[in-house]
Parts: structure tokens; C-alpha cells; sequence
């Protein structure tokens, strides 16, 4: 029912091809975030205008809200929220340890780890959960969605040899009992490597997660603060240890520049919220750089908003249009803003799947991050 195939390659860039139950997904691919079951000021149908092959749900605050049980009386995640490509769902670890972390109350955390589980309190009601790798992967079944992760432990930048150590072996436990309680054949699991900033313990959870022999491989604990090198040495190195044939999937990446490099490495998937939060603060991804629309020079700008793309809003509307829109409050401005960085990050990957095909994608990244690095308007 799943197969991954690497189509064509251009030193370590591939293009690939992910079948699923529910379509084919062509790779390298960037999966929009619909946290809640749907993808911020959009509807399913733009999303399928723009090119969405898949879409990413997050196990967290599902599981908070509408909760498990309205889910699955639903028939599953897909038909709940009438989505019929394929989703990936994430475990909802990182999401425990950052936003319960955020809310600190009489200097003590909301979240308490342990070789069992992590104990936490929600953000919204400030009720008491207690997560297991069991429990994770059994709410994910119910979901039905495609690809699910396992509890993973995300450690923050920077964190000490030690806590990482720790962390990754813990990780390790936690993906064995994920193994050992998924049942489904229509879904698969992936494995995240952790390990931090160090490079030995990457290595050592890159081999110590690929002996399980799972579908595909994620790259877990980046882009939570670190320099970009870093952040792409890493996923580099990881995927010197990640078999050739598996998808590779770096999670909560990225921006364009960071998917661009990431892909030069090696990586065929990837998610981020930045094209759909920079688009209802403003922020529009265009062949010449980013822009803020929001911005006095664009008032009396009746030119598109990206003069090299087609998608609807470019061929619509101005820059100007839609800073009065925004500037007005007015709910169109993030649909249109939305649909056009989301577009914008479909067209950056097919371009580079075309570049890998004709063997020119060193030339096609290098182009580009020139035109990323215009500073905003």
C-alpha cells in the first residue's frame, strides 16, 4: 500500500515518488499545517487549486480539541474534516514541551517527563494529560491519517551533552513501544532521529533509529533557535546515516532558504507555519525577496504582488488592493496573502523537482537564495 521510489537524483537532492493509499505524493514536497484540522484561512479547495498533496494535522491539539471520541465517531480524521489526500500527523510531543513550557506558573513547568510518559497541562483549560508512546500512536490509529509519528523528546537550544543523551535514549524507548503498538497496515510510522547539536549522538540516533527498519526517517530537534548552518550541518550528517531509499522528513522546516539548502542535502519532505502566519502578519514570499504589504510605498503600487507568478491573487489583485484589505482588517487579506506563500512554496519545489531532473539544481538553489536574501520591503 506505501512505497517510496528516488526517481532521480542530482548529488544528494532527489526526486521521489511516495505512494499512499490516498495519492501519490511527488517529492521533494512541503506539506501546509493544518493544526486544528484545517490550514489556516484556507478552505480544501484552494488548496487543491494550488497544488497541496498532503497535508500535516497535529495530535496535540486535536486530541484537546474537538477531542478523540468526536473524531472517531466521525469515521477518522479525513472524513471529519473532508480531506481526501493523504495526512501526516504528528505526535504532538513537540507541542507539550514548547507551549506547555511557555506557561509557567510560581517558577514551577507544566510538563513533567519520565520513562513512562510526559505529564502536562494543556494550554487552554490548564487540565492535567498524561501522554504515553502507546496512547500517541493509538489516537493517531483512530485519527486514520496516513503517516504517524511516535512521542519524541525535543530538546531546547542549547541543552547539555548530557540532557541530550538522555533524551535520545528516551526517544529510542518511546519509538520501540510506538513499534510494538501500532496495528494498522493502512497507516505508516516514521522514526525521528534526535541527538541535539551533537555530532556523535546524531549519528548514534540516526543508526539506533534506522536498525528498526521503519518506512521513512524524521529529523527532529532542529529550527528551535539554532544559526542556519547548524541547523543544515546536522540534517546533513543525519542523512549520511539515513538509508538512500527511505523518505527523509525535517521536521518544522522551513522557510524557502531552508528547505532550498535541505533539499541539497538530502531531504524530501517538510513543514512550517511561516507561509501561512507571515501572510496574516503581512509578509509576502516573491521572486524579488519578501515584502510587507502592510508597507506606505505599496499604497498607490498597482502592480501584482509578485509580477512571476500566476497564482489567483497575483493575477487578480495589487499591491495595493491588498494593503488597504490588510490595513482594513478585512478577513480577505490573509485568504489572499495565504493563497499566495502557499503557492509560492509549491512552485519553489517543482522547480527544484525540474532542476534534479535535469541535473542543474546547484544552479537552481543558488539563484534563488540570491532573490530570498532581498531584504523586506
Amino acid at each position: 500500500m506505501f512505497r517510496f521510489d528516488v526517481i532521480k537524483s542530482d548529488g544528494m537532492a532527489r526526486k521521489g515518488r511516495l505512494y499512499t493509499p490516498r495519492g501519490i505524493i511527488e517529492t521533494p514536497v512541503f506539506m501546509p499545517v493544518g493544526t486544528q484540522g484545517t490550514v489556516k484561512a484556507m478552505i480544501h479547495k484552494l488548496l487543491e487549486e494550488i497544488g497541496t498533496q498532503i497535508i500535516l494535522g497535529n495530535t496535540y491539539h486535536l486530541y484537546l480539541r474537538p477531542g478523540v471520541e468526536v473524531i472517531q465517531q466521525a469515521g477518522g480524521l479525513h472524513s471529519f474534516i473532508g480531506w481526501k489526500k493523504p495526512i501526516l500527523t504528528d505526535s504532538g510531543g513537540f507541542q507539550v514541551f514548547s507551549l506547555s513550557r511557555d506557561r509557567v506558573k510560581d517558577g514551577k513547568s507544566k510538563v513533567k517527563i519520565t520513562q513512562e510518559g510526559v505529564y502536562f497541562r494543556d494550554h487552554l483549560a490548564g487540565d492535567y494529560h498524561f501522554f504515553t508512546p502507546e496512547r500517541v500512536v493509538q489516537i493517531q490509529e483512530i485519527f486514520g491519517s496516513d503517516i504517524i509519528m511516535p512521542l519524541d523528546e525535543c530538546v531546547e537550544y542549547p541543552t547539555t551533552y548530557a540532557y541530550a543523551k538522555e533524551a535520545l535514549d528516551r526517544t529510542i524507548e518511546w519509538l520501540d513501544r510506538s513499534i510494538i503498538t501500532k496495528r494498522r497496515e493502512d497507516q505508516v510510522l516514521f522514526g525521528i532521529v534526535q541527538g541535539a547539536f551533537f555530532e556523535d549522538l546524531r549519528k548514534e540516533s540516526a543508526l539506533r533509529t534506522v536498525e528498526r527498519d521503519l518506512f521513512g526517517y524524521a529529523i527532529g530537534g532542529l529550527s528551535v533557535g539554532e544559526p542556519r548552518e547548524v541547523m543544515i550541518e546536522m540534517a546533513q550528517l543525519v542523512c549520511e546515516y539515513l538509508p538512500w531509499e527511505k523518505p527523509r522528513y525535517l521536521m518544522g522546516v522551513g522557510m524557502p532558504e531552508d528547505i532550498l539548502m535541505a533539499i541539497g542535502v538530502g531531504i524530501d519532505m517538510f513543514d512550517c507555519v511561516a507561509p501561512t502566519r507571515m501572510a496574516r502578519t503581512g509578509t509576502l514570499f516573491t521572486s524579488q525577496g519578501k515584502i510587507n504589504i502592510r508597507s506606505e510605498k505599496y499604497k498607490k503600487d498597482f502592480s501584482p504582488p509578485d509580477p512571476e507568478c500566476d497564482c489567483y491573487t497575483c493575477k487578480n489583485f495589487s499591491r495595493a488592493y491588498l494593503r488597504h484589505l490588510f490595513n482594513a482588517d478585512e478577513i480577505s487579506a490573509y485568504i489572499l496573502n495565504t493563497i499566495h506563500n502557499l503557492y509560492f512554496y509549491h512552485r519553489l519545489t517543482e522547480g527544484a523537482k525540474k532542476a534534479i531532473e535535469e541535473g542543474r539544481f546547484e544552479k537552481y538553489k543558488r539563484q534563488w537564495l540570491e532573490r530570498l536574501s532581498v531584504a523586506v520591503g
